[in-house]
Formats: structure tokens, sequence, C-alpha cells
């Protein structure tokens, strides 16, 4: 029998049909982290453009969630995984709501602006990051937080 794998069709194999947890799932973190990618930039443009489509508003809250999540995700490296996660999240929302309640005590609220300024933030905080691990290439996420000399 013919299968799908991974966005092409595949002769069945001689082994026998494939079974689940076999690996045939590898690749798929790459393809949510495109699609995740792919639907925060076409909120991100749709509030830009000011486009009248039904999906502005679901694709920019994404956008606003996920591009300060992506930072402070990557920030925090060597926490588990769903502490690193519930943590992104979070300050995710920390940020947004500081942008907004800076904007509007100062009376300048808009939307095209608040997505600027967090844009602007998740890039600043991603590039701190970014700029921290190019500085020591020696350190790994395990062994950052240790002092020097510790045995493991």
């Amino acid at each position: 029998m013919w299968t799908l794998r991974a966005s092409r069709i595949e002769p069945p194999s001689p082994d026998g049909p494939r079974e689940a947890g076999d690996g045939t799932g590898k690749n798929l973190k790459p393809l949510l982290t495109g699609v995740a990618t792919a639907v925060a930039a076409v909120g991100a443009l749709l509030a830009f453009a000011g486009g009248a489509s039904p999906l502005r508003g679901p694709c920019t809250l994404f956008f606003l969630l996920a591009a300060p999540g992506a930072a402070i995700w990557t920030a925090l490296r060597g926490l588990e995984p769903f502490g690193r996660t519930l943590a992104a999240l979070a300050g995710a929302v920390v940020v947004n709501m500081l942008v907004a309640q800076g904007m509007l005590a100062v009376h300048r609220w808009s939307v095209r602006g608040g997505l600027i300024a967090v844009t602007v933030l998740s890039l600043a905080l991603l590039l701190l990051v970014l700029a921290r691990d190019r500085r020591r290439p020696g350190r790994t996420p395990r062994s950052a937080g240790k002092p020097a000399g510790a045995v493991p």
C-alpha cells in the first residue's frame, strides 16, 4: 500500500508497515515552528495593512503572544520545557500589558503603534540573548548556572 510521508508519496517498505513512534514524527517540530511563524507573520501583516479579513484578529493575537513569548523562551535556557513554556507565555502577556498601559498613560494608543512596540521589544530581547550566547561560546545551557569547578 502506498503511504503519504512528510509531503511525499513513498512506495511500501519491504520490511512491512511502519509502527507509530518509529521516528516518522521527527520532522514535526520544524514543521510546527514554520506554521506558527507563518501565522504570526500573517497576523502582523494584516494588522499593519489594516486588512478586513476575519483572520486578522486571531492571527494578530497569536503574533502578540508568540513574538515576545519566543524571545523570552529563548532567554530561559536551562529550565524544564513546561516551566519554560509557562514562563514565556506569562512574560508575553506581561510585555503586552506593559506596552498597552504605557501607551495609554501617554495618550498615544494605536494598534499599529502597539504592534511596533511589541515587535521592537521582542527583537531587542532576542538580539540580547543571541549576543549573550555568542559572547560566551564555551558555556552550555546545563553548565550556565553552575559555578566554575563544580562537580556534575
